[in-house]
């Protein structure tokens, strides 16, 4: 029963169980026991193998630390090497280009190796400067080496004996070597060779034919120099001055450009610009004067918009790149102030010069000159560099218009200023100062001069307002009115001078014909002109037409109507006959004294229109009165033979031809050139 009880069973099921677990256990702890005698074996192996390996891994530590700090010493120098040699291969090159460069023909190809040569020149600059910078520092590097590896012992000898060596090596190419290679070596000398192709190619760029452009005014000047030629140049001038020779460079460059730009305008023969001073340009014949401001005009004009403008544009695209910008401005200057400076001072020379009446055309052809040039000069000489020259422009300008203005009204006092009291002409003809003042006031007044007259006076009203030196009614005179108060200064001043001719002239009928011929000459040769309507109609008028017309009258009563009046006097005492004859005796006896003085040229009448009017009007005046006093006598003309009608007119008629003076064209405007200023 026991046998079959279920919970005894399991009972000695777990019986059995623990009984094997325990002995699994105390068989578990004897292998763990072993294990433990295993390891501590092991322990005591490990220590005594730490030990001995210890010494090693501090050697092989100190050998790892010795070898960076080798590498790091050896690297660089060994870049520097190859630097070297990189360096000493782009030499070699230089050689093959410049003799490349000195065998080539043709002019582009030639550029192109230009250029090549100076990137070559380039590299081998940079290669010194890499060299220059680093090879202190690898000696140095070097140097700290060998210390330690001696101090230390750390390397075997045979490694110190190398190290040391190449420290050796290094300290004499860095004490010789580079500084040969900076200043002594082939760096140098291509240098040289460089700065000799950049004279040669600046002074090659050269400006167009200068007297095409002269008489081309609207041409353009071309650009100096092709994009390859200014690449080269620019290439060139930037190597220079990053190898210390910026100022050879510009050395070079200014007295290039300044030879081209002189030889250039050389070329237009301006040898009247030898004469500049005051005195000088004095002694000069008008018309060699007169030329040569002709030729200054233009010669300025090309000097500033064409060859200077080109020369400052070419200035900018070479040496642009140096100091910002800042260095070709002065360079422009430089190579602009002598050439500037030759022209003020031939303007200046004339400004000052003495104030002839003639000048006052040509100066005002400068002044309207630099009136065109006063933008481009502004524009191409702007900012500082340039502020000397465009205040000697204005300067010069001021001048001539302080001389324009002045030679303008010394004319009017030196027309006042000929009264010399002498009579007029022996013909009663047109003076020759007359003559000389109408046609220089109406070429004064033409298109041509007008408006820069205008201008010279309104500027020196503005001068005289600012200095206060202006009169309230020159303030509010228009332009229009400018000119006219000046001009109608010098025809009061002729007037003058013609009335001072009249009172000195002793011949009742010389006087009239005088004055009459005068202002005749002045109303035709100012009427329907610019003149006339600066003057006005009103004073062409009465001033002039209206005085000659009124001198006419009185010539006609002095020296004909005495002819008149003889035969129309009474009959006298006496038989009629014989008055009549002695009426007609003396009538011709006066018509042959008046008909010889007209013959002669004493009343002569130069105008010819005038002349046919007074023909006509002396023939109305005293051929009908003979008509009549010869229809009323008639039996006694018949019995003396007395001159007919006919005869008579005749004889009035031809006394108008004889002594003509042939009448000088009114219509050209000119001055007369037989006229100068020393007989104003």
């Amino acid at each position: 029963m026991a046998s079959q009880d279920p919970t005894l069973l399991k009972l000695h099921s777990a019986r059995s169980d623990l009984k094997t677990l325990l002995q699994a256990s105390s068989e578990a702890q004897h292998d763990i026991t072993q294990t433990e005698k295993r390891f501590s074996l092991y322990q005591q192996s490990l220590s005594t193998a730490s030990r001995r390996i210890l010494p090693l891994q501090s050697l092989t530590m100190s050998r790892k630390a010795l070898d960076a700090r080798i590498t790091r010493a050896v690297s660089p120098a060994v870049e520097l090497l190859n630097t070297f040699k990189r360096t000493e291969d782009l030499q070699a090159k230089l050689v093959t280009f410049s003799a490349d460069l000195s065998s080539e023909k043709s002019q582009q190809r030639r550029l192109e190796k230009l250029v090549e040569y100076v990137g070559c020149v380039e590299e081998v600059k940079e290669g010194i400067e890499k060299i220059c910078e680093e090879v202190e520092m690898v000696v140095q590097r070097l140097q700290e080496v060998v210390e330690f590896v001696s101090r230390t012992k750390a390397a075997d000898q045979g490694r110190d004996v190398r190290l040391k060596d190449a420290l050796v090596t290094l300290k004499v190419l860095y004490e010789r070597e580079v500084d040969e290679m900076r200043f002594e070596g082939l760096l140098d000398q291509a240098l040289l060779h460089v700065q000799d192709e950049f004279e040669e190619l600046l002074l090659r760029m050269k400006h167009r034919n200068m007297k095409d452009l002269v008489h081309h005014h609207g041409g353009e000047e071309r650009e100096l120099g092709s994009e390859m030629e200014v690449e080269a140049l620019r290439r060139i001038s930037t190597t220079l001055a990053a190898n210390d020779c910026m100022d050879i460079c510009i050395d070079i460059y200014l007295k290039a450009r300044y030879r081209r730009a002189a030889k250039a305008l050389m070329k237009l023969n301006p040898d009247y610009l030898r004469t500049y001073t005051p005195e000088g340009i004095d002694e000069m014949e008008w018309e060699t004067l007169e030329t040569a401001i002709t030729l200054w005009i233009q010669h300025f004009e090309v000097a500033v918009k064409k060859v200077l403008l080109s020369e400052k544009k070419l200035c900018e695209k070479v040496l642009g790149d140096f100091m910002e910008g800042l260095v070709w401005p002065e360079c422009f200057i430089k190579i602009s102030d002598k050439i500037m400076a030759v022209f003020f001072r031939f303007g200046e020379g004339v400004a000052r010069s003495s104030k002839e009446p003639q000048k006052l055309f040509k100066l005002l052809d400068m002044f309207e000159s630099l009136e065109k040039l006063k933008p481009h000069v502004s524009e191409i000489f702007e900012g500082e560099p340039g502020a000397d020259i465009c205040t000697r422009f204005r300067e010069l300008e001021k001048l001539i218009i302080d001389a324009s203005s002045k030679v303008f009204w010394e004319f009017g006092l030196q027309i006042e200023g000929n009264i010399d009291g002498l009579p007029p002409p022996q013909d009663g003809s047109v003076p020759k100062l007359v003559r000389y003042a109408i046609n220089y006031l109406k070429y004064l007044t033409a298109a041509n001069y007008k408006t820069s007259m205008i201008k010279v006076l309104r500027t020196q009203q503005t001068w005289r307002g600012k200095d206060g030196s202006s009169t309230d009614t020159d303030e509010t005179l228009t332009e229009e009115g400018l000119l006219k108060h000046a001009i109608s200064n010098v025809m009061e001043a002729l007037q003058r001078n013609i009335e001072s001719k009249r009172v000195c002239c002793r011949d009742k009928v010389l006087v009239h014909v005088f004055t009459m011929n005068t202002y005749w000459y002045i109303y035709m040769r100012t009427k329907n002109t610019q003149l006339g309507e600066v003057l006005g109609e009103k004073r062409m008028r009465e001033d002039y037409k209206g005085v000659a017309e009124e001198c006419a009258y009185l010539y006609q009563k002095e020296a004909w109507g005495g002819l008149v009046r003889v035969l129309d006097g009474g009959e006298g005492k006496g038989s009629v006959g014989r008055v009549v004859s002695e009426k007609v005796e003396t009538f011709l006896k006066g018509l042959n004294e008046v008909c010889e003085r007209h013959a002669r040229g004493v009343y002569g009448i130069p105008d010819v229109d005038l002349r046919e009017q007074m023909r006509e009007a002396t023939v109305r005046l005293v051929v009908p009165a003979y008509a009549d006093f010869f229809e009323c006598y008639s039996e006694f003309f018949s019995k003396k033979g007395y001159p007919s009608v006919e005869r008579v007119k005749g004889l009035v008629v031809k006394a108008f031809d004889g002594g003509r003076l042939r009448r000088k064209s009114s219509a050209s405007g000119s001055l007369e050139r037989d006229v100068v200023v020393r007989d104003v």
